[in-house]
């Protein structure tokens, strides 16, 4: 595991130095603390010299001694900067050295060697998590490419005569004439889903390398290409019994690869279903008792740890467990850092301190993230099926739920309660799915951003256009049912949008490299073929998970409903963190961005902490972006 960074320039050759190479691999040493390298050449470019450098910063894993990067084939007319994970290089390696000389035992050198013989396919024969940038020297072009499911991040900017490329935005930031410019759609955008969806982020000029894609850059231009996507297409012929032979089968071939390491591995342990098939598979196959590590909080609305002890004791693993406190306003300005844009999912907060505790023991740790995409784990998916049920009602029936009444029943201040729910659920079955769905997940509504957003700033974007990012997935399958096009949506949006990046920025935060079962891309192709009436039995979520191990899980987590990774924002933010909140948003710097109101902007911290309504998740956001805006503008 490794930071990657590099450039690719022909206007201004002289610009790529080692010093400046160094400084942006120095930015993302916490991604690989145990090594650093340099790549340098100079090549014939259109309009004559030209120059490409190449940077890491290594994680070591695998081959640890011999893994030094950026690395080359025998001739050295190949060089390669990777970050990432191949799990069957070991297969690659012994067919491709037929042909070829090996010099480490690491799956880095794998890769330059596939490139040689397929090309660009040679990403469909890479089975793993990964980010790299690839130089061909022959043919004078950079060929980089992200994983399927977008596990590791790979950003980019492409300027007159200049490609530039890193794990982080905060490397590109190293280089000369790189503007610091704020992009008002992604900012609507990020008040929308809580993160800046892909290929944009919110600096102006800085994209992010969607899943699944690659990139040739060469000549001054560059290409994307996408090589891979999941078909959520349903096989009819696929029993009951088979689907649980197929992902007991599936799961417990995945676990083992993700065990192969040079390092001690350790298993994140919410007690959750997922992380428990992961805990319990992982316990099977190892010779030892598996470090496992959980976080926990003094809300009990909002802690898991006695299902986390639950499933430790069944396995009996080695148990590490962290209790999340309010004082945990002392890493808000850290993740806003880390984060490089603004990052409204609170439970980074905690994924940041299991990520940290786990360090402490281990180098790699093995996580439960895929398993509600890939099997209807999510409670909306049943409002989705609740509301496909009522939108099939006569006109006359709709037009009951449809009544004003409901929408201005009196709202919960209080989170996770059932009138909240109840109140979200009747509210969007008067919308067609696209804003259904939108309404359900999103941080700001239209009407609320109408409210927030000073006139100019309202003026710069187009606010109707942030549903069509998940719009757009969501009509993709229209011969599937409705939790079925959720979730297809979600695991191509908020899958690597939201959980992927705060799990890869929070561990490697911390150093610390994260594997997760559960987005093996066979697993996920086997899962997109399942019939939805095995992954949603009526009511209950994850039908064919669960049977499929109901003999390695203790009843009491086979059994028990979704709590989710939540945070008890909304109660911090009424007590030890309201002044916090008052000091950083009511700040007059802040209130004179220009973005907001101020007047919108006091109520609603008011009216939180007066207890006239919840707006953690908003002043959470708010709070990001402020303190995001004061790190890198």
């Amino acid at each position: 595991m490794c930071g990657i960074a590099g450039i690719l320039s022909h206007a201004h050759p002289e610009e790529v130095s080692d010093a400046l190479l160094r400084r942006m691999c120095d930015s993302l040493a916490h991604r690989g603390p145990d090594d650093c390298g340099i790549y340098l050449t100079h090549f014939a470019g259109e309009n004559g010299r030209a120059r490409v450098g190449l940077g890491n910063r290594r994680l070591s894993i695998i081959d640890l001694p011999g893994g030094h990067q950026p690395l080359s084939n025998e001739d050295g007319a190949i060089w390669i900067t990777y970050n990432g994970e191949i799990y069957n290089y070991r297969d690659l390696r012994a067919r491709l050295a037929q042909r070829h000389s090996f010099k480490t035992n690491s799956d880095t050198e794998v890769i330059v060697h596939l490139y040689e013989e397929r090309g660009f396919e040679c990403l469909q024969d890479l089975r793993g998590m990964f980010a790299f940038a690839l130089w061909d020297g022959r043919r004078g072009l950079l060929f980089c490419a992200r994983d399927r499911l977008g596990k590791k991040p790979f950003v980019y900017r492409q300027d007159e005569g200049r490609f530039i490329f890193a794990s982080e935005i905060k490397a590109l930031l190293q280089c000369p004439n790189v503007p610091r410019e704020l992009l008002p759609e992604a900012l609507d955008l990020y008040l929308t889903y809580q993160y800046v969806p892909h290929p944009l982020t919110l600096f102006k000029g800085i994209k992010k390398l969607p899943p699944a894609h690659y990139l040739v850059a060469a000549k001054g231009r560059i290409r994307l290409e996408r090589y891979w996507e999941p078909r959520f297409v349903e096989d009819a012929a696929l029993t009951e019994d088979e689907c649980v032979i197929r992902i007991r089968q599936a799961m417990t071939e995945s676990v083992r690869l993700r065990l192969i390491s040079d390092v001690p591995l350790g298993v994140f342990l919410s007690g959750g279903v997922d992380s428990s098939i992961v805990a319990g598979l992982m316990s099977r196959q190892s010779a030892r008792p598996v470090k496992t590590f959980s976080i926990g909080f003094e809300e009990k609305k909002y802690d898991e740890l006695r299902y986390a002890r639950a499933a430790a004791k069944a396995f009996n693993t080695e148990h590490h467990e962290f209790i999340v406190r309010p004082k945990a306003v002392e890493i808000i300005p850290k993740l806003a850092s880390c984060y490089d844009e603004p990052f409204a999912d609170s439970s980074a907060i905690p994924t940041f301190y299991v990520s940290q505790m786990t360090r402490d023991h281990v180098k790699v740790a093995l996580s439960g993230e895929g398993g509600d995409e890939c099997f209807g784990g999510y409670p909306r998916y049943r409002a989705m099926k609740i509301s496909g049920m009522a939108d099939r009602l006569p006109a006359r029936v709709k037009g009951l739920l449809h009544w004003r009444g409901w929408q201005q029943m009196p709202a919960s201040v209080e989170p996770k309660t059932l009138l909240r729910r109840a109140k979200k659920l009747i509210r969007g079955l008067a919308l067609d799915p696209v804003q259904r769905y939108l309404e359900w997940i999103c941080i700001f509504t239209p009407a609320e951003k109408k409210i927030l957003y000073a006139p100019d700033f309202a003026r710069s974007v187009h606010s109707a256009r942030a549903a069509d990012f998940v719009g757009h997935e969501l009509m993709r399958w229209p011969d599937l049912d409705l939790p079925a096009r959720a979730a297809a949506a979600d695991m191509v949006s908020y899958l690597p949008c939201d959980l992927l990046t705060k799990v890869d920025v929070a561990s490697m935060a911390n150093s610390l490299e994260v594997r997760c079962p559960f987005l093996d891309h066979m697993v996920v192709a086997l899962a997109a073929r399942i019939p939805q009436r095995f992954k949603m039995r009526g009511f209950q979520t994850k039908y064919i998970l669960k049977k499929a191990f109901a003999d390695l899980l203790p009843r009491q987590i086979l059994h028990r409903g979704k709590m989710g990774f939540g945070v008890p924002i909304a109660q911090w933010f009424r007590g030890e963190l309201s002044s916090y909140v008052r000091e950083v948003l009511g700040d007059p710097i802040s209130l004179a961005r220009g973005y907001f109101r101020p007047e919108a902007v006091r109520q609603m911290i008011e009216d939180h902490i007066g207890r006239r309504a919840d707006h953690g998740h908003k002043l959470w956001a708010l709070l990001m972006l402020e303190l995001w805006h004061r790190r890198f503008f």
